[in-house]
């Protein structure tokens, strides 16, 4: 009974943190790409807004992530608890 329940959960926090590399190689590339920029330009790289736009955009879909995440955990550990007083108020039967 115990393992069944986590198995939602804990495959929607493997995706979580399966997510969360791949923004953090995405990141990662950007900065890079800004890096790149810097050195070989003489002004300001035309993609700056873009990537920093596309950074800020990952960052909020993060943040919604690990909210909605913590949701679900507060919502498993609510229905968990009620089972378990259903199940000890049926024991008492």
């Amino acid at each position: 009974m115990s393992s069944e329940p986590k198995k939602p959960a804990e495959s929607l926090v493997q995706e979580l943190l399966a997510e969360r590399r791949e923004l953090k190689v995405l990141l990662e590339r950007a900065r890079m790409e800004v890096a790149e920029a810097r050195a070989g330009a003489s002004g300001p790289d035309p993609r700056m807004k873009e990537l920093e736009t596309e950074v800020e955009r990952l960052r909020h879909q993060l943040a919604i992530a690990r909210a909605e995440a913590n949701l679900m955990r507060e919502e498993r550990d609510e229905y968990r608890a009620g089972i378990e007083t259903v199940v000890r108020q049926l024991s008492e039967l």
